[in-house]
């Protein structure tokens, strides 16, 4: 690009020149060829800019989904824990969950997440005991934050009516607020048990 630019310049130069041939229009020469000069600076600055803005560094899913590989718990309520085992399974995530309350497992589901090269999310099917099945789509947006929806709502996630925003805070912590409706309604903390 910068080579063009400079071709630009030249030809405008010479062609200014042809012009004038005469020394009294030395100093109209001079000016034209700073003022075009500088116009073709700007805007190569200009242009500069506007990709550094749109220019995103790729991150790689697979690597960072692996943070959650392990065992974790979330004290949900009173006397409820929820408990989450995640283990590798090529690039994806076989996850085990469920929900003890009172001593009593109240809940349990299954879940497989893989890895989909074409959107570049982790898209993962739950399966909950005595429900519909779910089928959500997951994706980091830098290190450390990533978000959850509904794969229905892939094609628009913005306008999703559900969405689950992680955060790791630290190698053994993560943070998930519950957002319905573009309203926060739970924020949730998972630590990972140590075993």
């Amino acid at each position: 690009m910068v080579f063009y630019l400079t071709r630009v310049i030249v030809f405008l130069n010479f062609s200014i020149m042809n012009r004038y041939h005469g020394k009294s229009h030395h100093i109209n020469l001079m000016k034209t060829f700073c003022l075009t000069t500088s116009i073709v600076v700007f805007l190569l600055l200009c242009t500069n800019a506007a990709l550094a803005q749109t220019t995103q560094i790729k991150l790689n899913q697979v690597e960072l989904m692996k943070q959650f590989i392990g065992n974790w718990k979330c004290e949900y309520a009173k006397d409820t824990t929820r408990f989450w085992d995640v283990k590798s399974f090529g690039t994806g995530f076989e996850c085990y969950l469920k929900v003890v309350a009172k001593g009593k497992v109240v809940m349990e589901a299954k879940r497989l997440w893989g890895y989909d090269k074409r959107t570049d999310k982790y898209i993962g099917l739950e399966l909950t005991k005595g429900m519909d099945m779910r089928i959500y789509a997951q994706w980091f947006t830098s290190n450390y934050k990533g978000e959850a929806i509904l794969y229905s709502d892939i094609s628009n996630p913005e306008m999703a009516s559900f969405r689950g925003e992680a955060e790791f805070k630290s190698p053994d912590m993560y943070v998930i607020t519950t957002i319905v409706n573009n309203k926060p309604v739970k924020t949730d903390i998972w630590t990972r048990v140590k075993q």
